[in-house]
């Protein structure tokens, strides 16, 4: 078999949403393909802050903020940030359409703290209890700080939630000549979720200069998925996987679709694909 390279989401794809501990399943099936000579990368929205609770499962690299930031081993491939002016437009455009706002730095993340005070204000009305208890959690686990703590730095992302479409749209007219909206398919909680990403990359044009880089073909390339910030990466990957937890619209545009990450999703993929035997 030729030398792959696998690009694995993180968040329900090598984990469950919001954790940072992979199955015992997908651990053995990465370090099985990699005894073999393949690469494994990690490919998520995630900065490269929240990704440190898992480098020490030994990824040969990382695409870090939607493909803002790319790391092979200790060097890095790709590194951009917004710029200040665009940052400036961003931040200011989202707080004054009233759409809350995480913004995802290099080393830490910073949360409007109104999201979590309109979700209590909020809590028991379409499942808001519910995303309030997730979103504390997922700030504690992943080090998101409050935006009182953010002092400026450089900023390759942002995480939006929004209350209602009409605030969205006049915040896109402003942006979208700049910045892709990625809007998640289900509104499980009456909010909109999404995220504001620089054109200039995502994960699609990240599988390319990280291939590039390696001189590994593309049709050589495997990516699995679960979400529509997946998008691209399933789109320009030589094979693409989508979880059974996964978005529908993205199990649409996969080759394949394997079990659940709670289901040893990972590991019976990576046997049906003949990367590794039992």
């Amino acid at each position: 078999m030729d030398r792959k390279i696998i690009f694995l989401d993180i968040d329900g794809t090598l984990t469950v949403a919001g954790s940072n501990v992979p199955p015992e399943s997908a651990l053995k099936a990465i370090r099985a393909v990699q005894d073999k000579g393949h690469l494994v990368f990690l490919c998520t929205g995630r900065n490269y802050d929240m990704l440190r609770p898992l480098l020490s499962y030994g990824f040969d690299g990382v695409v870090a903020s939607a493909g803002g930031y790319i790391r092979l081993g200790d060097e890095v491939i790709y590194d951009c940030p917004m710029t200040k002016e665009q940052q400036q437009l961003v931040l200011n455009t989202l707080e004054v359409n009233g759409i809350f706002r995480t913004v995802e730095c290099l080393n830490a993340s910073f949360t409007d703290d109104g999201f979590k005070q309109f979700l209590e204000e909020h809590a028991g009305e379409r499942g808001n209890s519910e995303l309030l208890r997730w979103r504390r959690q997922l700030e504690e686990d992943l080090n998101i700080r409050s935006m009182s703590e953010y002092t400026g730095q450089q900023v390759y992302k942002v995480v939006m939630m929004c209350p209602d479409w009409e605030r969205l749209k006049k915040a896109k007219e402003i942006l979208e000549h700049e910045f892709l909206f990625c809007i998640q398919d289900a509104d499980a909680y009456g909010i909109i979720n999404g995220e504001v990403i620089n054109r200039k990359f995502d994960k699609g044009q990240a599988v390319k200069r990280v291939c590039e880089y390696l001189h590994i073909p593309l049709q050589d390339s495997i990516g699995f998925g679960d979400s529509m910030n997946d998008k691209e990466m399933m789109e320009t990957v030589g094979y693409s996987v989508c979880m059974e937890n996964g978005s529908e619209s993205l199990k649409r545009l996969a080759d394949e679709i394997c079990p659940r990450v709670e289901q040893d999703g990972l590991y019976q993929a990576f046997l049906k694909l003949g990367l590794i035997v039992n």
